[in-house]
């Protein structure tokens, strides 16, 4: 029985992806012919997939729909409207541009049709967002620098900062040292996947050399004691992904998931729903479940949001705004 209204309290998303929380209503406007039934098995991931790898296939279906300028419209818009439902105040969404250019885009179109596009989002909803673009594990050294030049480009638009996604246990760093090189000497906020596909050694070997201020997921981390001692000292911020972390079976069951672990051990972290039709769940029901699996209450959830706000790529003055809003509600709760 959960004891708080999870759903009414605002919330801070950090690591979501665009390509994978696409909703029945925007699919069967982009496909009108798709059946709930086909919905559910091309664009939802089973509880249990063998492993990472397995997962991303659930995306292709997204990014398929993707590759118009009104389709990137639409998704976009559509996110922000299950961002609202589920009171997140702040979101960075992400996208690998790259993945948009199927039918002709260029991929500074795609960037700017999804950059208007949530300004538009942000007006309609009120929920306010950053947008970080991806390259992907398995890009060549040319797609990498050419992912973070649209960093570089879009500064001072809804573009926030340069990550690298995509399966770590299949592919080296090694393509994208200069993509993220260039992001440091240009002053680039940089957050990267690892320790999700592979253990913490990932997550150092990511720390060493990307040097991001962030890791996306990162639970694997909590397999490595010095590591963990490491990201508190270097206030690394971990974005952690629950229920995503078992379909993905980096972890067995959710019992066994190290959030909890990596909370008492003082690591900075948010939790993030990852995807919200591949991981058919919301910040509400990912709240539910800590509650209910570990024992989580309101200073838990506090805690997260604001690390979540610190963290984020967001301005200083939306940071005070938004720390505003999450302390004033956690207060009156």
């Amino acid at each position: 029985m959960a004891t708080m209204n999870y759903q009414a309290l605002p919330k801070i998303e950090l690591h979501l992806h665009l390509d994978c929380s696409l909703s029945y209503n925007v699919v069967k406007q982009l496909s009108p012919g798709v059946s709930y039934e086909e919905y559910e098995q091309s664009f939802i991931a089973p509880p249990k997939c063998t492993d990472l790898a397995d997962y991303i296939t659930r995306a292709i279906h997204g990014y398929e729909l993707m590759q118009t300028k009104e389709q990137l419209r639409l998704v976009t818009l559509d996110l922000f409207e299950q961002l609202r439902a589920d009171r997140v105040i702040y979101a960075e969404i992400r996208f690998a541009p790259l993945l948009h250019i199927a039918k002709g885009l260029h991929p500074a179109e795609v960037v700017q049709t999804v950059n208007d596009a949530a300004e538009e989002g942000i007006r309609q909803t009120g929920v306010e967002a950053g947008i970080i673009l991806c390259t992907l594990r398995h890009y060549s050294r040319e797609q990498s620098m050419e992912t973070v030049k649209l960093v570089q480009q879009f500064q001072g638009s809804r573009v926030v900062a340069f990550d690298i996604a995509g399966d770590e246990a299949g592919f080296p760093v090694a393509n994208h040292l200069e993509a993220f090189r260039f992001a440091k000497s240009h002053q680039l906020h940089c957050t990267a996947h690892a320790g999700e596909a592979k253990g913490a050694e990932s997550v150092w070997e990511t720390l060493q050399q990307f040097r991001p201020s962030r890791i996306g997921h990162g639970v694997r981390s909590a397999e490595d004691e010095k590591l963990l001692a490491f990201l508190k000292k270097e206030q690394i911020h971990l974005e952690i992904c629950p229920t995503s972390n078992v379909q993905t079976n980096v972890v067995e069951s959710i019992e066994q998931h190290p959030a909890d672990k990596i909370y008492q051990a003082g690591v900075s972290m948010s939790i993030n729903t990852d995807a919200r039709t591949v991981t058919p769940v919301t910040l509400t029901t990912e709240y539910v479940l800590l509650e209910k699996i570990f024992n989580w209450k309101k200073d838990h959830f506090l805690t997260c949001n604001l690390e979540a706000i610190k963290h984020s790529f967001a301005s200083a003055s939306l940071k005070e705004r938004l720390r505003q809003q999450i302390e004033e509600a956690y207060k009156t709760l």
